[in-house]
């Protein structure tokens, strides 16, 4: 699965829409809920998650900073910061997939090439009718 960011993602939506996130953002507002809305709840989920994860791994890294000694009162802080951060990346891996796959559902197909039309064939003629009384 490709690692994407937010911005990444921002940038195929834009794409998918031909306008800036900020114009699309407004646009949804103005609308009933559709496929739109839920590209941009995606996206705004997964920056959610790409931020917990900063938090999360700065958090760490104060932590274990190798000036400051760990004790027994920092372990279970460290191991909570550390599932913390293993759910941020998890629900951002999850964010990604999803968003990814709606977007390569709804990204354009190209049209095929129009096949060579063939002239109808004619029906077969019907058969005379006479007008003749039948013996």
């Amino acid at each position: 699965m490709p690692h994407l960011t937010s911005t990444e993602i921002a940038g195929r939506i834009e794409d998918l829409y031909g306008a800036p996130l900020a114009d699309l953002e407004a646009h949804a507002q103005d609308q009933q809920p559709g496929m739109l809305s839920a590209l941009l709840g995606m996206h705004d989920d997964l920056a959610l998650a790409e931020r917990s994860i900063d938090f999360h791994r700065d958090h760490l890294a104060r932590l274990i900073h190798p000036e400051r000694q760990i004790g027994r009162h920092e372990v279970p802080h460290l191991l909570d910061g550390a599932r913390r951060l293993a759910e941020a990346v998890a629900v951002r891996d999850v964010q990604v997939k999803s968003v990814l796959a709606v977007l390569q559902s709804l990204a354009s197909v190209p049209v095929p090439a129009p096949a060579t039309v063939s002239p109808p064939v004619p029906a077969p003629p019907l058969p005379a009718q006479s007008t003749a009384p039948s013996r």
